[in-house]
C-alpha cells in the first residue's frame, strides 16, 4: 500500500509539472473543433439547481458536451467505454442492450433484470430501473457525465461503482434545426433531425427530434453464408417548455423507441479460436424486439428563500422486450433461449438548493416504484428438453437527503451530507422447469413467494481547498450500497432465489484539479472497501448455465486516475487519461472455485471485470482550408488490460487496444462532412465469456457474444 501511494504521488507530481511546462509558453487562442474541446463543460450532477464547471466539482467526474460527443461519433453509451480511466461501459451481449457497466473494478455480469447494477444510469433526472434497454442507439444529447466512485448521497442506491448521467436537449426559444445522416460498415445507415423553436415567443417552445437507423448486419454467419446482426431502430422525442416568468420553467419530455433486430452474435470457442475472426456459425438467428415509452416532467422554480431553486422531476418509463438467441454458438441446437421482459416504473424527486450565508444546501425527497415481469424458455439438446421459468418483482423505494457545503473561508470548504433510503421488494418466482411460463403474457407458475425490506444510510464528509480560482485539492469519505433482492432466473430448485442482502461500500478519495489557461490536469487516488459483495456465480450446468446469486465475500480496491487536456499549438489539442485499479478479496464466504470447500484458493481468485490498467491519448488538429472552411483531423489510442469474467476465473476477457480516427470538414457554421474509423486495429473483443459444458457444443464450448471490429463511416451534418 505504501508503494502504491508513493507511485500515485509521483504520477501527480509528474502531471503537474507537465501542465506547468506546457503553460510556460502560452499558445495563441484555438479555433475550430479544438476550441470546442477546450470549452468549459457544465455538469448537473451536483443537483444544485444550476450547472457547474466540471473543474470546480470536488469529485472524480469526466464529462462530454455535445461537441465532444459529435467529435467522437458516439452512437450509444458503449461508444465511451474506452474513453474514461477505470471505466468499462459494456453491453454484456447475452441479449442486446443490457448495460453491464464497471467503474473502479465494481461491475456485474448479468442479464437477469431483477439484479441491480453497480453503476446507475440516469436520463434527464430519472433512474433507469433495470439494465435492459440501456445500451441502445442514442442521439440529441446535450451531455454525458461519468461519475466515478460511490454516489449514494445524491443518487441513492445502486451507484457503488459510480453513475452515468445523460442529458438530452431541451426545447429552445430560438429557432434552430439540425440534421445528420451517416453510413458505416455493415452497411449501417442512420438519419436524425431536430427542430426546435418558440410557439409563443418567450413563453412556450417545442422540440421534435427523430432518429432512424437500419443495419444490414456486420457479422458473417458461415453456416448460412449470410450477413448477421440486422437491426432497425426508431426513436421519437417531442418536448415542450413553458416559461411562465423568469423564475418558473417547466419542461415536458416524451420518448418513444422501437428496435427490431437479430439476436446476439454468439461465437463458440469450440469452433473458432479466441481473437481469430468475426465469423459466427449458428443455425438459429434469434431476434430482438423492444419498445419503450417514457415521459419526464421537470419543474424549476426560483424562490426567495435562500435565493434558491425548487426542482421537481417526475418520470414514467415502460419498457418491453422479446428476444431469443443461439447461446451455444454452433450450427447444432444445443442451447437456444427465449427471454421476455415487461417493466414499468414511476419516480419523483423533489429537491431544494439554496444559499444561507456561508452555507450552500441541497436537500430532497425521492420516491421510486417499479413492476417487473420476466420469463425465459430454454430449448436444450435439440429440443429434447424444454424448460422455462421466471417471475415477478414489485418494489418501492423512499429516500431523503441533505448535502451542505460550509465555506469556512473563501478558499476552504467542508462538505457534509447524508441520505437515508428504505426499500421493499416483493417477489414471486418459478424455478426453471417444464411448462412453467407463457412468454407472450410473461406469466409463470410460481413455487416461491417472499418479500423483504432494507434500509441504508449513506453519509459523505469532504474537505475542499481552493488556493486560487484555477486549483482545487479535495478529500472525501462516502458510503454507497447496492440493493438486496431476488433472482428471477432460479436454475436450482434446491437453492432459494433469495433474498440476498445488500452490498455496502466505504470509499476514501483524495484528488486535485488544475487549470492553467486552456490546459487541464486532474488526478484522483482512492481506497474502497466492499462488504457482502453481491455476485452472480455463473458455472456450466445441466440446464446449460447455472446462476446463483449470493453475498460471497468482502473486497478491497485501491487505485489512481489521471486525466489531462493540453493545447500544444494554436490548433493542436492533446488529451490523455490513465487509470490503475488493484483489487483483492479480503474474506470469502462462498465456494467460488466449485471445489466443495472455501479456502485460500478462493481468496486468491481475481475479481471479475477488474482490468488493472486503462490508458489512452488523442490528438485533435485544426487547419484553415480557406474558403472551404476548417479541416479537423483526430486520432485516438486507448488500451485496456484483460480481466477475469467469471468468479471462478475460468472465463476471461482479453486485453484490447483501440485506435479511432476521423477527418472533418467544417464549411462554416452550417455544414459538416466527416469520414471516420473505429477500432482500426480490428481487435476482436467479446462482451462475455461464459464456459459451457462439452454437452452443449464440445470441448471449449462457450457463450461469447462478439463486439464489432473495424468500422469505417461517413457523416454529413447540417445546422440552421
Amino acid at each position: 500500500m505504501k508503494t502504491f501511494l508513493l507511485a500515485s504521488a509521483a504520477l501527480f507530481c509528474a502531471g503537474s509539472s507537465v501542465a506547468q511546462e506546457v503553460a510556460t509558453a502560452p499558445p495563441q487562442e484555438s479555433t475550430g473543433s479544438t476550441a470546442s474541446l477546450l470549452d468549459e463543460i457544465i455538469v448537473t450532477a451536483t443537483k444544485r439547481g444550476y450547472g457547474e464547471n466540471v473543474q470546480d466539482v470536488p469529485m472524480a467526474i469526466t464529462a462530454f458536451g455535445a461537441a465532444q460527443l459529435d467529435a467522437k461519433f458516439v452512437q450509444d453509451l458503449q461508444g465511451l467505454s474506452y474513453e474514461v480511466p477505470n471505466v468499462q461501459l459494456e453491453d454484456v451481449g447475452t441479449a442486446p442492450g443490457y448495460a453491464n457497466f464497471t467503474i473502479r473494478g465494481l461491475g456485474i455480469n448479468s442479464t437477469i433484470p431483477s439484479i441491480d447494477p453497480t453503476v446507475g444510469v440516469f436520463v434527464d433526472g430519472i433512474y433507469l430501473g433495470i439494465n435492459a434497454g440501456v445500451v441502445l442507439d442514442n442521439f440529441d444529447l446535450e451531455g454525458v457525465e461519468i461519475l466515478r466512485g460511490p454516489q449514494g448521497l445524491l443518487f441513492g442506491r445502486n451507484v457503488t461503482g459510480g453513475a452515468v448521467v445523460v442529458r438530452t436537449t431541451r426545447p429552445s426559444f430560438d429557432r434552430r434545426a439540425n440534421a445528420e445522416a451517416s453510413i458505416e460498415s455493415g452497411p449501417k445507415v442512420t438519419a436524425s433531425a431536430t427542430l426546435t423553436g418558440p410557439i409563443v415567443d418567450d413563453v412556450l417552445a417545442m422540440k421534435l427530434a427523430v432518429y432512424y437507423s437500419e443495419d444490414d448486419g456486420y457479422f458473417h454467419n458461415s453456416f448460412t453464408d449470410s450477413q448477421f446482426g440486422k437491426s432497425k431502430n426508431l426513436i421519437i422525442r417531442p418536448a415542450l417548455s413553458f416559461q411562465a416568468s423568469d423564475s418558473l420553467r417547466m419542461d415536458l419530455r416524451y420518448e418513444h423507441g422501437e428496435v427490431d433486430a437479430d439476436g446476439p452474435p454468439f461465437q463458440s470457442h469450440a469452433i473458432f479460436p479466441r481473437n481469430s475472426t468475426f465469423d459466427i456459425s449458428i443455425n438459429f438467428p434469434g431476434f430482438y424486439k423492444a419498445d419503450w415509452n417514457q415521459a419526464i416532467f421537470e419543474t424549476n422554480l426560483d424562490v426567495g428563500f435562500g435565493d434558491g431553486v425548487l426542482t421537481n422531476i417526475a418520470g414514467y418509463r415502460q419498457f418491453s422486450s422479446r428476444s431469443a438467441g443461439d447461446l451455444d454458438g454452433t450450427p447444432l441446437s444445443f442451447f437456444h433461449a427465449y427471454f421476455s421482459i415487461d417493466q414499468s416504473q414511476f419516480s419523483n424527486e423533489l429537491r431544494y438548493a439554496g444559499t444561507f450565508g456561508d452555507f450552500e444546501v441541497t436537500s430532497g425527497l425521492y420516491y421510486f416504484t417499479q413492476d417487473l415481469n420476466y420469463a425465459e424458455l430454454r430449448e436444450l439438446l435439440g429440443g429434447t428438453r424444454v424448460i422455462s421459468g421466471g417471475g415477478t418483482q414489485d418494489q418501492t423505494t423512499w429516500g431523503v437527503f441533505v448535502s451542505t457545503d460550509w465555506h469556512l473561508t473563501d478558499k476552504l470548504t467542508i462538505n457534509l451530507g447524508g441520505r437515508y433510503t428504505w426499500e421493499r421488494k416483493e417477489a414471486a418466482v418459478g424455478t426453471l422447469g417444464a411448462d412453467q411460463c407463457n412468454l407472450d403474457t410473461v406469466t409463470c407458475a410460481v413455487n416461491f413467494a417472499d418479500n423483504a425490506s432494507w434500509e441504508g444510510f449513506t453519509p459523505k464528509i469532504g474537505l475542499q481547498w481552493e488556493p486560487d480560482e484555477d486549483t482545487q485539492i479535495y478529500g472525501l469519505y462516502t458510503r454507497g450500497f447496492r440493493s438486496g433482492g431476488y433472482n428471477l432466473r432460479n436454475t436450482d430448485p434446491a437453492v432459494p432465489p433469495g433474498p440476498f442482502d445488500q452490498e455496502t461500500q466505504d470509499s476514501f478519495e483524495i484528488g486535485a484539479k488544475k487549470q492553467i489557461g486552456p490546459h487541464r490536469a486532474n488526478i484522483a487516488i482512492f481506497h474502497n472497501t466492499v462488504n457482502d459483495l453481491q455476485r452472480e456465480i455463473i458455472v456450466p450446468g445441466p440446464l446449460g448455465v447455472s446462476q446463483v446469486i449470493r453475498n460471497t465475500a468482502d473486497a478491497e480496491f485501491n487505485g489512481v486516475e489521471a486525466e489531462g487536456q493540453f493545447l500544444l499549438l494554436s490548433s493542436l489539442v492533446l488529451t490523455a487519461q490513465l487509470g490503475y485499479t488493484d483489487g483483492e478479496y479480503t474474506d470469502v464466504r462462498f465456494d467460488l472455485t466449485g471445489d466443495g470447500v472455501v479456502n485460500s484458493t478462493d481468496l486468491a481468485l481475481e475479481l471479475p471485470r477488474l482490468s488493472p490498467w486503462t490508458y489512452g491519448a488523442g490528438l485533435t488538429y485544426d487547419r484553415d482550408a480557406g474558403s472551404w472552411g476548417t479541416v479537423t483531423a483526430r486520432v485516438n489510442y486507448t488500451y485496456r488490460d484483460g480481466s477475469a469474467f467469471t468468479d471462478n476465473n475460468v472465463g476471461f476477457l482479453d486485453e484490447s487496444e483501440m485506435v479511432d480516427a476521423s477527418l472533418t470538414l467544417n464549411t462554416g457554421a452550417n455544414w459538416r462532412l466527416s469520414v471516420y474509423g473505429r477500432n482500426l486495429l480490428d481487435e476482436v473483443t467479446i462482451g462475455g465469456d461464459t464456459p459451457l459444458s462439452a454437452a452443449f457444443g464440445g470441448v471449449g464450448a462457450s457463450l461469447s457474444p462478439l463486439n464489432r471490429g473495424r468500422v469505417f463511416g461517413a457523416e454529413v451534418a447540417a445546422r440552421f
